[in-house]
């Protein structure tokens, strides 16, 4: 591991000074922070976080190394990466290189040893802005760096799920043995490979389509329901997206979405949606399922929120009947949740396929399964 200079520098003017970690140049975007103490393989590769810095607050990162197996996707999706003590060697059974061998064959340019943790409560305080990392050729004074990241575009208004979806649709089978008891077409938003592995397991055939699909090419399919996944960018701009939830809506083929699809579930349904101060990011979000009183430790990452109200049952604005929040955040009461009364459609904000842990929301596919089976 090389000790070359990096700099990190935030959108408010602060200058972090520390050590180039994986590859060398620049990078720009918004700046988050996840506070998973593991799953860091996860995290990278989650479409979510396109155009995202990604600043882990463990402090320690690195020493499970990186293997074939827990990809959620295709590549690694950060637009950069810090930590403040990257392992000196992984130390698992399952490793097959280092953390830092990935993010330089593919081009991820971060940064490590900084206090990660006054980056932190700047970001808790001032809350998500854009941000750089630079080194090697890329190094300039302080003022020149701030004027470029302030040039930088901004996460608010950016639409992001057409550039980390598939260009054509692909199907994951029931495992052998198991019987096929539904079929599910799962829009593709940024989708996470877990999803439709752990719909399969419990029989579900899971038709996987790009973000660019139409409701009639969707419902050409005659699918006995429909899944909007998770993926990055502000749902304000996705107005597309929203046409096709819409369109399900309409044809009353049950509806499950998570994360980015609960957002355009929240948009389509009438109810706006807002970009929260840092947001959500890690594996240890409390939640309470309404429903059943129960309190879920849940896998999150997103930066906006549905504006719904949350108290009692509410008319859907665009004509889709009732309404009611069945998920809300015990830290700050965000929504987490919609369920809809009148048409077959609920969503959640958080994870429920979070292959790191935890895995105290996988009941929601069963719950998916129970609303195609008309229960």
């Amino acid at each position: 591991m090389t000790t070359d200079q990096a700099v990190l520098v935030l959108e408010n003017g602060d200058v972090y000074k520390g050590n180039a970690y994986g590859a060398r140049g620049e990078t720009f975007g918004e700046i988050v922070f996840n506070t998973g103490m593991t799953g860091y393989q996860e995290t990278l590769t989650d479409p979510s976080y396109y155009k995202q810095i990604v600043v882990m607050t463990a402090p320690h990162i690195g020493n499970t190394g990186m293997n074939d197996e827990d990809a959620e996707s295709r590549r690694i999706w950060v637009a950069g990466y810090i930590v403040r003590d990257p392992a000196r060697r992984p130390s698992n059974w399952r490793s097959q290189r280092g953390l830092e061998d990935d993010l330089v064959d593919q081009g991820i340019v971060g940064l490590s040893g900084i206090d990660t943790r006054k980056l932190t409560r700047t970001l808790r305080s001032a809350g998500s802005m854009r941000a750089g990392v630079f080194s090697g050729d890329a190094l300039a004074d302080d003022a020149t760096l701030v004027g470029r990241v302030r040039s930088a575009e901004p996460m608010l208004g950016a639409h992001l799920a057409d550039q980390v979806s598939i260009d054509g649709d692909y199907v994951i089978e029931p495992p052998e043995g198991t019987e096929t008891i539904a079929h599910v077409v799962a829009v593709d938003l940024g989708i996470k490979a877990m999803t439709p592995e752990l719909m399969a397991a419990r029989g579900i055939k899971v038709t996987v389509v790009p973000s660019s699909w139409t409701a009639g090419e969707i419902l050409a399919l005659k699918p006995d329901g429909v899944f909007f996944s998770n993926g990055p960018g502000d749902p304000g701009v996705a107005d597309r997206s929203v046409a096709v939830v819409r369109g399900i809506l309409d044809a009353k083929v049950p509806l499950f979405g998570i994360c980015f699809g609960n957002q355009l579930l929240g948009r389509a349904l009438g109810y706006g949606t807002y970009k929260l101060r840092f947001g959500h990011r890690g594996i240890n979000q409390p939640v309470m399922d309404r429903t059943t009183g129960k309190v879920e430790v849940t896998s999150h990452n997103h930066g906006f929120a549905v504006d719904a109200p949350l108290d009692g049952i509410s008319e859907s604005p665009t004509g889709y009947g009732r309404v009611k929040v069945s998920h809300v955040c015990l830290n700050d009461d965000v929504v987490e949740g919609l369920q809809c009364l009148d048409v077959p459609a609920f969503s959640v904000q958080y994870h429920p396929e979070a292959a790191a842990g935890p895995h105290d929301a996988s009941y929601l596919f069963d719950r998916f399964l129970d609303l195609m089976k008309g229960r």
